[in-house]
């Protein structure tokens, strides 16, 4: 196909787009507070209810799109995408923005899983597979670096409303381009959807997702967390049961018998996992302990995340030198050793000397997410592409989800253990709880302080800080030797290269 490459760039941009959504917004959120007046929930929604949406529904998406054609459902999601994102950037309350977030999660969720399966369906030929969801990988981590310096400059200049817009003229891009140069493909003995399987599905990621979120804010002692956790449990090991009872099913669960495929899967959401701490810990480290402005600290962070491009692409050709299992397992390797560096972080920083070891992570998480993503479609026939790039994606939102849950619970954890606020402060200090709480909160408290006090109570913060950015990080690369050798175990014996004819009947 002459126009193949065309059909990349067009999925690349779309998926660009979605990973700068979901950081893009960070910053924003303080200036919410003043314009639209929201409160603490009202905030924790704004953020969360993106997320809630495109996890609870990509699934279903990546099973519409096998049915009804994969550029059909882009170019709806693309102009449902563009539309939500107008009415998000001019929401007058904050409840109509919580909506106008979820539509926005609706539209994401029908274009994730069609991008990485169009790609599957047009790139045949196993090495430029491999090459272009390398590509693709690279661009979805680029746009997750790229969203916070985005947001800082439009915040420089516009309203918060304008980190919304900026999507317009890029799904209007995507919309022209889409029509023009990509092919249809669907699966041609696709069935009816199964509306019990379609509503186990969303409900069970939604609620699992949730009680993740909320234990992460409340801890696990609350009964609404309890519950959420036991009814995601439940609905979830439903929807599969059902899965496996339908002619047609939405996912067919007999993928998970390749182990290629569970593997991939497996690793993909173990990795996510333990690297969704380093955004975590690199975003207050740099504002917080070092006082660095939201633009500089994306700047700062910006070459990790387009090394993770550069990673992508050298996977493909890495596979024939070490093999599918070496490349993740390598890639794993190298942010094991990054984070074992970033337990040595103090109260300074030479950047020079984080830049390299920021730089061999981010190739290493593009070694790592190319050749799983690969796995994933190429042990999947061509014709449920969709369904598989979904199973793919809600690992990966799952896997955010926890890591962001359990290693922030590990760097609070240890933060309030080692806080010792100074014995100076005035008594019954209303804000001195939160203080307790986080580094955040002793700023906020802070600021209420005398100069002095201020002072004394930012440099306990920041080295309690410091003392749970450590243990995290050391907790995290353990983990990370860890998942390295179930990749080296769980992916031995996969080809190097995997031929179409196997794919498809494998």
């Amino acid at each position: 196909m002459k126009n193949k490459w065309s059909c990349l760039a067009i999925a690349c941009l779309a998926t660009l787009l979605l990973s700068l959504d979901l950081t893009v917004l960070h910053l924003a959120l303080p200036r919410l507070v003043t314009d639209l007046g929201a409160n603490s929930t009202q905030l924790l929604w704004i953020g969360d209810m993106y997320g809630f949406a495109l996890a609870g529904l990509l699934v279903t998406m990546g099973n519409l799109g096998d049915r009804i054609g994969r550029k059909r459902l882009l170019l709806i999601g693309a102009a449902a995408f563009g539309a939500a994102s107008v009415v998000t950037a001019y929401a007058p309350n904050a409840e109509l923005l919580i909506a106008a977030r979820a539509l926005l999660g609706v539209a994401g969720a029908t274009i994730m899983p069609s991008t990485l399966s169009i790609v599957r369906n047009v790139f045949t030929e196993p090495g430029e597979r491999t090459a272009a969801i390398g590509i693709w990988s690279g661009m979805s981590a680029a746009g997750f670096a790229i969203g916070p310096v985005v947001g800082g400059l439009l915040l420089d200049h516009f309203w918060w409303g304008s980190v919304f817009l900026i999507n317009v003229p890029i799904m209007l891009l995507v919309l022209a381009g889409g029509a023009l140069v990509l092919p249809e493909s669907r699966n041609p003995h696709a069935g009816r959807p199964d509306l019990v399987s379609v509503v186990l599905s969303f409900a069970g990621v939604v609620t699992a997702v949730y009680a993740i979120k909320e234990a992460a804010h409340q801890g696990l002692e609350h009964a609404d967390v309890l519950v959420a956790g036991a009814a995601g449990v439940l609905l979830l090991g439903l929807f599969v049961w059902r899965q496996t009872r339908l002619r047609e099913p939405l996912i067919d669960v007999r993928l998970f018998r390749r182990r290629a495929f569970s593997a991939s899967i497996v690793t993909n959401l173990l990795a996510i996992f333990t690297m969704s701490a380093m955004m975590l810990m690199f975003g207050w480290y740099l504002q917080l302990v070092l006082g660095w402005s939201p633009l500089q600290a994306g700047l700062a962070q910006l070459p990790g995340g387009l090394s993770g491009a550069v990673g992508g692409i050298l996977a493909a050709k890495l596979i024939h030198r070490i093999g599918r299992n070496g490349v993740v397992a390598l890639g794993l390797a190298m942010n094991a050793g990054a984070f074992l560096y970033y337990s040595t972080l103090g109260p300074s920083l030479n950047y020079l000397v984080l830049l390299p070891v920021m730089i061999i992570g981010g190739v290493g998480i593009g070694f790592t997410f190319t050749v799983n993503n690969d796995n994933v479609l190429a042990t999947a026939p061509r014709e449920r592409a969709g369904a598989a790039a979904a199973v793919s994606e809600t690992a990966f939102e799952l896997g955010g989800a926890l890591g962001i849950a359990i290693l922030g619970t590990v760097l609070n954890t240890a933060y309030q253990t080692n806080l010792q606020l100074p014995t100076g402060l005035p008594a019954g200090l209303p804000s001195a709880d939160s203080a307790r709480e986080s580094i955040a909160g002793a700023v906020s408290t802070a600021a209420t302080l005398p100069p002095q006090q201020a002072d004394q109570l930012m440099r306990a913060a920041q080295t309690a800080f410091i003392e749970g950015l450590h243990m995290t990080a050391l907790v995290t690369s353990a983990l990370l030797a860890i998942v390295t050798l179930l990749a080296l175990i769980g992916l031995r014996g996969v080809p190097k290269v995997i031929p179409e004819e196997v794919l498809t009947h494998a």
